[in-house]
Protein backbone atom coordinates (compact mmCIF):
# COMPACT_ATOMS: atom_id res chain seq x y z
CA UNK A 1 0.00 0.00 0.00
CA UNK A 2 1.50 3.37 -0.97
CA UNK A 3 2.31 5.56 2.00
CA UNK A 4 0.55 8.93 1.92
CA UNK A 5 1.66 11.96 3.79
CA UNK A 6 0.37 12.70 7.24
CA UNK A 7 -1.33 15.90 6.11
CA UNK A 8 -3.12 14.31 3.16
CA UNK A 9 -4.17 11.32 5.24
CA UNK A 10 -5.61 13.38 8.08
CA UNK A 11 -7.37 15.68 5.61
CA UNK A 12 -8.94 12.72 3.80
CA UNK A 13 -10.13 11.04 7.00
CA UNK A 14 -11.44 14.29 8.43
CA UNK A 15 -13.24 15.09 5.19
CA UNK A 16 -14.94 11.71 5.23
CA UNK A 17 -15.99 12.24 8.83
CA UNK A 18 -17.49 15.64 8.04
CA UNK A 19 -19.34 14.26 5.02
CA UNK A 20 -20.97 11.58 7.17
CA UNK A 21 -22.12 14.03 9.84
CA UNK A 22 -25.75 15.29 9.87
CA UNK A 23 -25.95 18.42 7.83
CA UNK A 24 -22.69 17.54 5.98
CA UNK A 25 -22.52 17.88 2.24
CA UNK A 26 -22.80 14.10 1.78
CA UNK A 27 -26.39 13.83 3.16
CA UNK A 28 -29.74 15.34 2.23
CA UNK A 29 -29.89 19.07 2.79
CA UNK A 30 -31.48 20.13 6.08
CA UNK A 31 -34.57 22.33 5.82
CA UNK A 32 -33.69 25.99 6.06
CA UNK A 33 -34.16 27.49 9.51
CA UNK A 34 -36.62 30.34 9.89
CA UNK A 35 -34.72 33.61 10.15
CA UNK A 36 -34.79 35.27 13.55
CA UNK A 37 -35.55 38.93 13.13
CA UNK A 38 -33.79 39.70 16.39
CA UNK A 39 -30.54 38.22 15.19
CA UNK A 40 -28.01 40.09 13.14
CA UNK A 41 -26.47 38.26 10.14
CA UNK A 42 -23.63 36.05 11.32
CA UNK A 43 -20.20 35.99 9.73
CA UNK A 44 -19.19 33.20 7.38
CA UNK A 45 -17.90 30.13 9.27
CA UNK A 46 -14.11 30.07 9.37
CA UNK A 47 -11.62 27.23 9.51
CA UNK A 48 -12.50 26.59 13.17
CA UNK A 49 -15.88 25.23 12.04
CA UNK A 50 -14.31 22.15 10.44
CA UNK A 51 -11.38 21.66 12.81
CA UNK A 52 -11.61 18.41 14.84
CA UNK A 53 -11.66 18.51 18.60
CA UNK A 54 -8.64 17.23 20.53
CA UNK A 55 -10.06 13.72 21.00
CA UNK A 56 -10.86 13.32 17.30
CA UNK A 57 -7.46 14.65 16.28
CA UNK A 58 -5.77 12.18 18.63
CA UNK A 59 -7.74 9.28 17.13
CA UNK A 60 -6.82 10.33 13.60
CA UNK A 61 -3.18 10.67 14.61
CA UNK A 62 -3.24 7.13 16.06
CA UNK A 63 -4.77 5.76 12.84
CA UNK A 64 -2.14 7.49 10.74
CA UNK A 65 0.73 6.21 12.88
CA UNK A 66 -0.62 2.65 12.86
CA UNK A 67 -0.91 2.65 9.08
CA UNK A 68 2.52 4.23 8.64
CA UNK A 69 4.12 1.64 10.94
CA UNK A 70 2.30 -1.15 9.11
CA UNK A 71 3.56 0.12 5.74
CA UNK A 72 7.15 0.04 7.01
CA UNK A 73 6.82 -3.66 7.76
CA UNK A 74 5.45 -4.66 4.36
CA UNK A 75 8.55 -5.79 2.49
CA UNK A 76 9.91 -8.97 0.93
CA UNK A 77 13.15 -10.75 1.78
CA UNK A 78 14.23 -10.03 -1.80
CA UNK A 79 13.76 -6.30 -1.13
CA UNK A 80 16.17 -6.47 1.80
CA UNK A 81 18.64 -8.56 -0.22
CA UNK A 82 18.49 -6.03 -3.06
CA UNK A 83 18.95 -2.95 -0.88
CA UNK A 84 21.77 -4.52 1.12
CA UNK A 85 23.51 -5.88 -1.95
CA UNK A 86 23.16 -2.66 -3.95
CA UNK A 87 24.76 -0.66 -1.14
CA UNK A 88 27.82 -2.90 -1.41
CA UNK A 89 27.69 -2.83 -5.22
CA UNK A 90 27.53 0.98 -5.29
CA UNK A 91 30.34 1.17 -2.74
CA UNK A 92 32.72 -0.63 -5.09
CA UNK A 93 31.82 1.84 -7.85
CA UNK A 94 32.86 4.66 -5.50
CA UNK A 95 36.21 2.92 -4.97
CA UNK A 96 36.69 2.49 -8.73
CA UNK A 97 35.92 6.15 -9.42
CA UNK A 98 37.74 7.63 -6.45
CA UNK A 99 41.21 6.84 -7.81
CA UNK A 100 40.62 8.45 -11.21
CA UNK A 101 42.39 11.79 -10.50
CA UNK A 102 45.49 10.20 -8.94
CA UNK A 103 45.71 7.62 -11.73
CA UNK A 104 45.92 10.25 -14.45
CA UNK A 105 42.45 9.73 -15.89
CA UNK A 106 41.38 12.02 -18.71
CA UNK A 107 39.08 14.95 -17.99
CA UNK A 108 36.21 13.09 -19.67
CA UNK A 109 36.66 10.06 -17.42
CA UNK A 110 37.01 12.24 -14.33
CA UNK A 111 33.75 14.00 -15.19
CA UNK A 112 32.03 10.64 -15.61
CA UNK A 113 33.46 9.45 -12.29
CA UNK A 114 32.26 12.57 -10.48
CA UNK A 115 28.74 12.02 -11.82
CA UNK A 116 28.76 8.35 -10.76
CA UNK A 117 30.07 9.23 -7.28
CA UNK A 118 27.41 11.91 -6.71
CA UNK A 119 24.54 9.70 -7.86
CA UNK A 120 25.57 6.50 -6.15
CA UNK A 121 26.60 8.13 -2.88
CA UNK A 122 23.10 9.62 -2.62
CA UNK A 123 21.52 6.25 -3.43
CA UNK A 124 23.65 4.52 -0.80
CA UNK A 125 22.42 7.02 1.77
CA UNK A 126 18.72 6.53 1.01
CA UNK A 127 19.10 2.73 0.91
CA UNK A 128 20.75 2.83 4.33
CA UNK A 129 17.87 4.97 5.63
CA UNK A 130 15.33 2.49 4.20
CA UNK A 131 16.98 -0.39 6.06
CA UNK A 132 17.47 1.60 9.26
CA UNK A 133 13.83 2.76 9.37
CA UNK A 134 12.77 -0.89 9.37
CA UNK A 135 15.12 -1.90 12.15
CA UNK A 136 17.29 -3.95 9.78
CA UNK A 137 21.06 -4.33 9.79
CA UNK A 138 22.74 -1.65 7.69
CA UNK A 139 26.04 -2.04 5.81
CA UNK A 140 28.49 0.72 6.69
CA UNK A 141 31.10 1.47 4.04
CA UNK A 142 34.48 3.15 4.00
CA UNK A 143 36.40 3.94 0.81
CA UNK A 144 39.99 5.19 0.77
CA UNK A 145 42.54 5.18 -2.08
CA UNK A 146 40.57 2.65 -4.07
CA UNK A 147 40.25 0.27 -1.13
CA UNK A 148 36.78 -0.63 0.13
CA UNK A 149 35.89 -1.71 3.65
CA UNK A 150 32.35 -2.85 4.48
CA UNK A 151 31.02 -3.49 7.97
CA UNK A 152 27.73 -5.30 8.36
CA UNK A 153 25.60 -7.59 6.16
CA UNK A 154 26.61 -8.71 2.68
CA UNK A 155 30.29 -8.16 3.43
CA UNK A 156 31.18 -11.46 1.75
CA UNK A 157 28.53 -11.31 -0.96
CA UNK A 158 29.69 -11.14 -4.55
CA UNK A 159 27.01 -9.39 -6.57
CA UNK A 160 26.77 -9.56 -10.38
CA UNK A 161 29.34 -7.39 -12.15
CA UNK A 162 31.51 -6.73 -9.12
CA UNK A 163 35.25 -6.76 -9.65
CA UNK A 164 37.45 -9.37 -8.04
CA UNK A 165 40.28 -8.32 -5.74
CA UNK A 166 42.70 -8.97 -8.61
CA UNK A 167 40.73 -6.77 -11.01
CA UNK A 168 40.54 -3.95 -8.47
CA UNK A 169 44.30 -4.14 -7.96
CA UNK A 170 44.82 -4.07 -11.73
CA UNK A 171 42.71 -0.91 -11.91
CA UNK A 172 44.60 0.70 -9.02
CA UNK A 173 47.89 0.11 -10.85
CA UNK A 174 46.73 1.45 -14.25
CA UNK A 175 47.69 4.97 -15.31
CA UNK A 176 46.64 7.49 -17.95
CA UNK A 177 45.07 6.07 -21.09
CA UNK A 178 45.43 2.52 -19.78
CA UNK A 179 43.39 3.49 -16.74
CA UNK A 180 40.73 5.14 -18.94
CA UNK A 181 40.24 2.04 -21.07
CA UNK A 182 40.39 -0.41 -18.17
CA UNK A 183 38.03 1.73 -16.10
CA UNK A 184 35.47 1.84 -18.90
CA UNK A 185 35.60 -1.91 -19.50
CA UNK A 186 35.25 -2.68 -15.81
CA UNK A 187 32.57 -0.06 -15.13
CA UNK A 188 30.50 -1.30 -18.08
CA UNK A 189 30.70 -4.78 -16.57
CA UNK A 190 29.85 -3.33 -13.15
CA UNK A 191 26.81 -1.41 -14.43
CA UNK A 192 25.51 -4.45 -16.31
CA UNK A 193 25.69 -6.34 -13.03
CA UNK A 194 23.55 -3.69 -11.32
CA UNK A 195 20.95 -3.96 -14.09
CA UNK A 196 20.96 -7.74 -13.61
CA UNK A 197 20.27 -7.23 -9.89
CA UNK A 198 17.26 -5.05 -10.73
CA UNK A 199 15.89 -7.62 -13.18
CA UNK A 200 16.32 -10.39 -10.61
CA UNK A 201 14.41 -8.29 -8.07
CA UNK A 202 11.55 -7.66 -10.48
CA UNK A 203 11.44 -11.36 -11.42
CA UNK A 204 10.94 -12.39 -7.78
CA UNK A 205 7.29 -13.04 -6.97
CA UNK A 206 6.05 -10.60 -4.34
CA UNK A 207 9.15 -8.40 -4.39
CA UNK A 208 9.36 -4.67 -5.18
CA UNK A 209 5.77 -4.01 -4.08
CA UNK A 210 7.05 -1.11 -1.98
CA UNK A 211 6.64 2.01 -4.15
CA UNK A 212 9.97 3.41 -2.99
CA UNK A 213 11.91 0.26 -3.88
CA UNK A 214 10.17 -0.07 -7.24
CA UNK A 215 11.02 3.52 -8.20
CA UNK A 216 14.60 3.31 -6.92
CA UNK A 217 15.26 0.05 -8.77
CA UNK A 218 13.64 1.40 -11.95
CA UNK A 219 15.78 4.54 -11.75
CA UNK A 220 18.94 2.48 -11.26
CA UNK A 221 18.08 0.36 -14.29
CA UNK A 222 17.37 3.40 -16.47
CA UNK A 223 20.35 5.49 -15.31
CA UNK A 224 22.91 2.73 -15.52
CA UNK A 225 21.54 1.46 -18.82
CA UNK A 226 22.03 4.95 -20.24
CA UNK A 227 25.55 5.15 -18.81
CA UNK A 228 26.42 1.75 -20.31
CA UNK A 229 25.56 3.08 -23.77
CA UNK A 230 27.63 6.22 -23.16
CA UNK A 231 30.64 4.30 -21.84
CA UNK A 232 30.57 1.83 -24.72
CA UNK A 233 30.78 4.77 -27.13
CA UNK A 234 33.64 6.28 -25.12
CA UNK A 235 35.51 2.97 -25.07
CA UNK A 236 35.08 2.53 -28.81
CA UNK A 237 36.47 6.03 -29.38
CA UNK A 238 39.53 5.07 -27.32
CA UNK A 239 40.04 1.94 -29.37
CA UNK A 240 39.55 -0.34 -26.39
CA UNK A 241 36.24 -1.97 -27.25
CA UNK A 242 37.80 -5.22 -28.41
CA UNK A 243 40.55 -5.51 -25.83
Amino acid sequence: MPMISRTLFLTAVLGAAIQSCPGGSGGAPAPPAEPDAAETPSAEPGPEATRPDAATAARLEAIYRARADSALMHFHDADVHFMTGMINHHAQALAMCGIAPDNGASETIQTLCARIINAQRDEINIMQIWLRDRGLEVPEIHVEAGHLTIHGPAHSMHMPGMLTDEEMEELRQARGGDYDRLFLRYMIKHHKGAVTMVLELFATDGAAQDDFIFKLASDIQADQGSEIDRMEQMLEALGGANQ
